[in-house]
């Protein structure tokens, strides 16, 4: 069990490091301006959803699990019209991810069966379980944050249809 236990905590561990240098890889070059624009009617900005990372992360990891007593606001992190700078909101992100890995790796095999609740996640009855569940939804924003990003980078005046434009090629 202990090995497997140190198998979990190294691959989980590992994934969310990757998941932070999949955003900086994309959201770096940006400017603070581009982070913020919605290049749709609908949907988020590259701000906002980093917003929306570092909130869950905070509240489902940060709270639940290591007790940090992070109190989330959740529609903000879709609504904040703050706009700070991208090297604070990835100041941030990056906090919160090195919270989040310190927290895999102490772990125990014990603690990754012990019971687990939260808000708005029902299905998440363990600590893996919600370990799991974060690090898929933070790669799901991630593939948004790559079409996001790629959005951001073209000239706005380009010849031709949206499906001609350079960069339509899948993000993985």
């Amino acid at each position: 069990m202990a090995e497997l236990a140190a198998v979990v905590t190294e691959t989980l561990a590992g994934y969310y490091d990757e998941v932070r240098g999949r955003v900086h890889e994309w959201v770096d070059p940006l400017t603070t301006e581009q982070i913020w624009a919605r290049p749709y009617p609908y949907g988020n900005s590259v701000g906002h959803i980093l917003l929306h990372l570092t909130g869950n992360l905070q509240y489902y990891i940060g709270a639940r699990i290591a007790g940090t007593g992070y109190v989330r606001n959740r529609p903000l992190e879709f609504t904040d019209a703050a706009k700070k700078a991208k090297e604070q909101v990835l100041a941030d992100f990056d906090r919160t991810i090195l919270m989040v890995v310190d927290t895999i790796r102490r772990q125990t095999p014990e603690d990754w069966t012990k019971p687990y609740a939260a808000e708005r996640e029902p299905e998440s009855r363990d600590r893996f379980t919600a370990v799991f569940r974060c690090a898929a939804h933070a790669y799901h924003h991630v593939g948004q944050l790559i079409y996001l990003s790629k959005e951001l980078g073209r000239p706005t005046a380009e010849a031709g249809s949206r499906s001609d434009r350079p960069g339509r090629e899948a993000a993985c």
